[in-house]
């Protein structure tokens, strides 16, 4: 039997297809991608980026605003930009960058990609093993640390991480299953999150509130108070709300990452889940851990540590550290699924199930550094704008570069291992979008939006190039234009 029939023949066995559509089959209802995303956007992480923006001085209109705004613009880019296109291939993200870019290339990129994957991962290890933190009183790493500081700390993170690596390599129906068991409660816990901390305000303020105008006073005045920022952090505005809320999750949507999760979604429309994720999780369970943190300030203006599992102990005792602890899980499971495939794809003849294990290994060992967790918005920011140039590569390539007379698929088509146009959109897009950041020309929440056009422009303009250049006569292609 020959390789590639073999190793599709494994992938119908697992129920994973990484190398080949998805069957009718094996297509999941409307209710599996709700408790996805609900899930995994309802998650620990929360706890990092709601307290962000209350150190970044942002004020109460301007947050609840930007966030209204910003995660409408992410649920239709998953309704028009990703789903569509994963509904129609039924590809993994990566198969179809391979079929567009070429094996050499499509390599460089997956390493890329599940590297980034693994450090947002670990992030999130990192928040669960605060909970475990407190129940266990051994050390935590503060704002600005970088390294495990104390052997209670590195056994915690080990300890959650290696859960995690098992749940993610049985594979995406596995993880969609855990995330609709826990996501129902981790909502109603997050709602009690800001309730509580509301409650503790109103005690704290001493006048009551018997109105919304009394709530919105406590909002204006003590939480999100419009003023300087802490230092070392960047003053926010609406627009970098809504740009944050928007790109925070670019490489899933725009990115085109999520073309891995929605292959399995019986219609594109399904991808409207999403919006279970951003308004339960990037809206209610922002604003409420904001409200955690403002009112750790409250009490001890130096107390300036984002550290998740003592927030939630101090709103919610037991039930909090479960939540963070749980909530960090779910969101790592999917996260080290993705990783998993992406390296899977560098070792197709490696087992999904393996990679994915040692995947949650790695995640796990980045866990150890909390560093990234504690620097989150930079870093989703920079790892949405390393995925960005390949989503518009796949949005061109998919429906725009036959209107220029050129290939789909360029590479499966020709037999080419490195397609120079996705190599130049990815490289050039990104080495100019960080020049413009690091002169300071536009900040690092707003430079992927031009980035994408960007993009998108060279794609087409060097494969009009290459392609031109290289085929034999005008007619080079029509067999693949008329399909």
């Amino acid at each position: 039997m020959p390789d590639e029939q073999r190793a599709q023949q494994s992938q119908s066995q697992s129920g994973e297809f990484e190398r080949q559509p998805v069957p009718r089959g094996a297509l999941l209802g409307f209710k599996s991608f709700i408790g996805m995303y609900a899930g995994e956007h309802c998650a620990g992480t929360e706890l990092m980026i709601g307290p962000l923006f209350v150190a970044a001085g942002v004020s109460a209109l301007d947050v609840v605003g930007g966030l209204v705004t910003g995660n409408a613009l992410a649920v239709l880019s998953w309704m028009f930009l990703c789903a569509p296109i994963a509904t129609r291939s039924r590809l993994t993200l990566y198969f179809q960058l391979e079929k567009i870019c070429g094996r050499n290339l499509v390599t460089l990129y997956n390493l890329a990609n599940g590297i980034m994957f693994c450090f947002l991962a670990g992030a999130m290890i990192t928040v669960s093993a605060t909970a475990v933190g407190v129940y266990c009183e051994f050390p935590m790493p503060g704002l600005n640390d970088l390294y495990p500081n104390s052997v209670g700390w590195v056994l915690a993170v080990l300890g959650v991480g290696s859960i995690i690596a098992i749940v993610a390599a049985y594979g995406y129906k596995t993880v969609a299953r855990c995330a609709n068991i826990a996501a129902p409660w981790m909502v109603l816990v997050f709602l009690a999150f800001g309730i509580i901390g509301l409650r503790q305000f109103i005690d704290a303020s001493g006048t009551g509130a018997s109105s919304p105008g009394d709530l919105w006073q406590i909002a204006t005045t003590r939480i999100w108070k419009g003023g300087a920022p802490l230092e070392g952090q960047v003053k926010f505005t609406f627009w970098h709300v809504t740009f944050f809320a928007w790109f925070c999750n670019m490489a899933m949507h725009i990115g085109m990452a999520d073309l891995s999760v929605f292959r399995f979604a019986k219609k594109s429309w399904y991808a409207v889940a999403s919006a279970a994720g951003m308004y339960v999780g990037h809206f209610m369970a922002w604003l409420s851990a904001s409200i955690l943190y403002a009112y750790q300030l409250h009490l001890d203006p130096a107390d300036t540590n984002v550290l998740p599992g003592p927030m939630a102990y101090r709103a919610a005792g037991i039930t909090g550290l479960l939540c963070v602890i749980i909530a960090g899980w779910t969101t790592a499971n999917p996260t080290i699924y993705r990783a998993g495939l992406a390296f899977q794809a560098i070792l197709p003849r490696r087992s999904r199930f393996s990679v994915t294990l040692v995947t949650g290994l790695l995640a796990t060992c980045a866990g150890l550094f909390p560093a990234i967790a504690m620097k989150l918005l930079g870093f989703v920011a920079l790892y949405g704008l390393l995925l960005m140039p390949m989503g518009a590569v796949i949005f061109v390539d998919y429906w725009i570069i036959k209107r220029f007379n050129l290939q789909r698929y360029y590479a499966a088509s020709n037999n080419k291992k490195f397609n120079i146009a996705a190599a130049a959109a990815w490289i050039v897009t990104l080495v100019m979008c960080l020049v413009l950041v690091q002169a300071g020309v536009i900040q690092i929440y707003f430079v992927s939006l031009p980035g994408w056009f960007l993009a998108a422009f060279i794609y087409v303009a060097v494969s009009k190039v290459y392609q031109d250049r290289i085929r034999p006569d005008a007619h080079f292609g029509s067999t693949e234009r008329s399909k």
